[in-house]
C-alpha cells in the first residue's frame, strides 16, 4: 500500500533502461573523451546558425555545414542534394582515414575517394529545426555504423537509437521540439512536407535531452527557454528523476568519478 507515496517514473522501464543504455553505447563507442571536453548543447538560434542564402540549396548547405561543425565531422568528406535529384545507397561505405569525429581535423586528411550524400527536403527550409534534425539524424546514421557492438535493441530500434545518438552529437533540442507538430488553426499555417519523421516520441526526444544535459552539467536555465512551453515542465521533472538514477550515471564511461563527487556532497 506504501507504493502510493512513490513517484511514478516519466516513461516505462524499459524505455527508460534503454536510453541509458544507448548513450552508455554512444559513450563507448563514440569518443567520450569529446564528449565531455567539447560536445555542446545546439541552440536552434542564429548564433548557432548565422548567415543567410539566396536559393534553397544555399541555404540548405549553410545549415549542413554548421551541423558537421558541431557533430565535429568538419572533415568528411560529404555532398548536400535535394532528396528528390539524388538517389542515396543503401549502405554507402564511409569515405573516411583517420579519427571519425574531431574539431580540428583537416579535410585534407582523409585519401579515400567518395562522398557520403546528405539529401535535404527543401521544404524544410521553413523549418528550419526540422532540417537541422534530419541533418544531424543522417550524420548519426552514417556514424552509428561504425560503432564496434551492436546497439541496444539490435537493428529492430535503429532509427530510435540514430536519435539518440544525434542527441549526444548535441542536437537534442531539435529532436525534441520537432518530434510532433500541432495541426490546428489555418491550413495555410501548416505544411506537412516541412516536417520530418520522428521515431522517439515527444517525451522520449526530451528525456534523451535530459540525459545529455545532466551528463554534461547544463543548468535547466540554459535549456527550458529554448524548449517548446509544454514540453518545459516534463523536462525540469526529467532532470530532476536523472539525478537521483546514481547508478543510471555511475556507470557511464568518464562519469563515475563526477557522479561519486555529487554523492560525497549530498551524503
Amino acid at each position: 500500500m506504501f507504493d502510493i507515496f512513490k513517484s511514478r517514473s516519466l516513461l516505462d522501464d524499459a524505455s527508460t533502461r534503454w536510453m541509458f543504455d544507448t548513450f552508455h553505447w554512444a559513450l563507448q563507442n563514440f569518443d567520450a573523451d569529446l564528449f565531455y571536453s567539447h560536445s555542446v548543447l545546439v541552440l536552434p538560434s542564429n548564433r548557432f546558425f548565422p548567415g543567410r542564402a539566396d536559393s534553397e540549396q544555399a541555404m540548405a548547405q549553410l545549415i549542413f555545414e554548421r551541423v558537421k561543425h558541431y557533430a565535429g565531422i568538419s572533415h568528411w568528406p560529404s555532398e548536400v542534394n535535394d532528396h528528390s535529384l539524388c538517389a542515396v545507397e543503401t549502405s554507402p561505405v564511409m569515405p573516411l582515414a583517420g579519427p571519425l569525429r574531431g574539431m580540428d581535423i583537416s579535410a585534407d586528411e582523409n585519401t579515400q575517394a567518395g562522398r557520403l550524400p546528405f539529401p535535404y527536403n527543401p521544404e524544410q527550409i521553413s523549418n528550419p529545426e526540422a532540417m537541422i534534425a534530419s541533418f544531424a539524424h543522417t550524420v548519426a546514421h552514417y556514424l552509428g555504423q561504425m560503432a564496434s557492438e551492436p546497439p541496444p535493441g539490435g537493428v529492430e530500434y535503429w532509427p530510435h537509437v540514430t536519435e539518440v545518438l544525434a542527441t549526444y552529437l548535441g542536437f537534442g533540442l531539435m529532436f525534441a521540439n520537432s518530434a510532433y507538430n500541432f495541426r490546428g488553426g489555418c491550413a495555410s499555417c501548416y505544411n506537412p512536407n516541412a516536417q520530418r519523421n520522428a521515431y522517439l516520441t515527444e517525451q522520449q526526444s526530451t528525456y534523451a535531452l535530459a540525459i545529455f544535459a545532466v551528463l554534461k552539467q547544463i543548468p535547466n536555465s540554459e535549456v527550458t527557454p529554448n524548449l517548446k512551453g509544454h514540453l518545459r515542465g516534463f523536462y525540469r521533472k526529467a532532470v530532476k528523476e536523472i539525478n537521483n538514477r546514481s547508478d543510471d550515471l555511475a556507470r557511464m564511461p568518464l562519469a563515475r568519478e563526477k557522479v561519486l563527487q555529487r554523492m560525497e556532497i549530498t551524503a
